[in-house]
């Protein structure tokens, strides 16, 4: 899979790009701040409808402008398709597959696919929750497509749930001894029955993730610190206790009446957590307050592992996924948003094996020489103006193999 041709119009930092690229790998080298980042985050919200910098889309309309637009033309296995993504500011967003609206943007999952390794992922260790599950969740996207709509069922329902749960609460804490607390647990009972409905189909998801994913993340880690303790994932659930611990192991093949049994496992934690959730006004159980654990021997990494164990672990999991995604018989799209200048020498090696093999590797770098020698590469020089319209940024090049800029 490669990223034939990319075109932007007021995205971030620019107002119109009309980008040809070929297989192998293409460095975009520039200063920091001049764009070269925005690029790479278009192609990667192009894959996954998100951005690896922000958690809103608004920033990436440019400033005084309403929409953004970006469209890629991909090719795998040699059919060509088109996905365009419309991001409008106080509206809707839309998509098109080769001009033809979707009904839903999400329609475009799958079309593109990337793997995207950046200095924000050192956050994947040493963050909160949330950073992981999202890291996951967009793995198991990727992995099919269909996550993604049964992640925004789950997500809707949460903020139902939680709603009731907060404006009910006076009618919930007297219960059956009113008519309004009657009505309330009625509806709190229907909520329960969607968040256990759509929590263990979600769950599932992440669950097969998990062991697809574990094996890989342990070889990326083993090559890159041989010397180091090993590395291994874990997958932490709010319902542990309620299904057997083997059920939540990696090494465990998921099957075909796991959602059914998650489903009863969840009735059950929010029978048993009904009464606190009610005093806390949330809901304390579910996905949304699960975590992937990530171990180094003995003991978690978060809070333990060195600066340098930190870095591994990270480009362990990125690389951990891009092994995975092979496996299905396309490349993804490899994506290095200006990380070699923060590896040492082992680690930098290591990315550079796997992004010469790839067949598709996109790069941004603050200086050329921060990129491996033996990524021969197509090279484009990136710097930004200010105009009477804001700052523009602009693209020189190509400079093929390597050729100094």
């Amino acid at each position: 899979m490669f990223v034939r041709a990319l075109t932007l119009r007021d995205f971030r930092s620019w107002d119109t790009l009309a980008l040809e690229l070929t297989p192998g790998c293409t460095v975009f080298v520039g200063p920091n701040g001049h764009g070269k980042t925005n690029i790479v985050e278009a192609v990667g919200y192009l894959s996954t409808l998100s951005s690896h910098r922000v958690s809103s889309d608004a920033p990436l309309i440019r400033a005084g402008t309403e929409q953004a637009v970006a469209s890629a033309t991909v090719v795998n296995a040699g059919r060509e398709l088109t996905v365009e993504v419309e991001l409008n500011d106080g509206k809707a967003n839309r998509a098109r597959i080769n001009r033809s609206p979707c009904r839903r943007t999400r329609e475009i999952l799958g079309v593109l696919r990337t793997v995207t390794f950046s200095p924000e992922d050192l956050a994947l260790v040493r963050g909160e929750p949330g950073e992981r599950r999202r890291f996951l969740d967009e793995l198991a996207t990727s992995l099919r497509p269909a996550t993604a709509g049964i992640r925004a069922d789950y997500d809707k329902v949460v903020r139902q749930r939680s709603a009731l749960l907060k404006s009910a609460a006076g009618a919930l804490r007297r219960g059956s001894r009113s008519d309004e607390g009657a009505s309330a647990l009625a509806t709190l009972d229907v909520w329960d029955a969607h968040l256990a409905q759509h929590g263990a189909h979600l769950l599932a998801e992440r669950l097969s993730a998990v062991h697809r994913l574990a094996p890989h993340v342990s070889e990326a880690y083993r090559s890159i610190a041989p010397q180091s303790r090993p590395a291994y994932i874990r997958y932490r659930s709010t319902l542990a206790g309620v299904v057997p611990d083997e059920f939540l192991d990696p090494a465990r093949e998921p099957e075909g009446g796991d959602v059914d049994l998650l489903i009863d496992a969840f009735h059950v934690e929010l029978s048993r957590m009904r009464s606190r959730e009610i005093e806390r006004g949330t809901s304390l159980v579910g996905p949304h307050r699960d975590d992937l654990e990530l171990h180094l021997g003995d003991g978690p990494a978060k809070g333990f592992a060195s600066h340098g164990e930190s870095w591994s672990y990270a480009l362990s999991l990125r690389l951990g996924s891009f092994a995975l995604m092979r496996t299905d018989g396309s490349d993804p799209v490899l994506v290095l948003d200006d990380v070699f200048a923060e590896l040492d020498r082992t680690r930098r090696a290591a990315l550079a094996t796997v992004a010469a093999d790839a067949e598709q590797v996109l790069i941004t770098a603050a200086v050329a020489d921060d990129i491996p020698a033996e990524l021969r590469a197509t090279r484009f020089a990136v710097e930004a103006r200010d105009t009477d319209r804001g700052r523009v940024s602009t693209l020189t090049g190509p400079i093929v193999d390597g050729s100094d800029l």
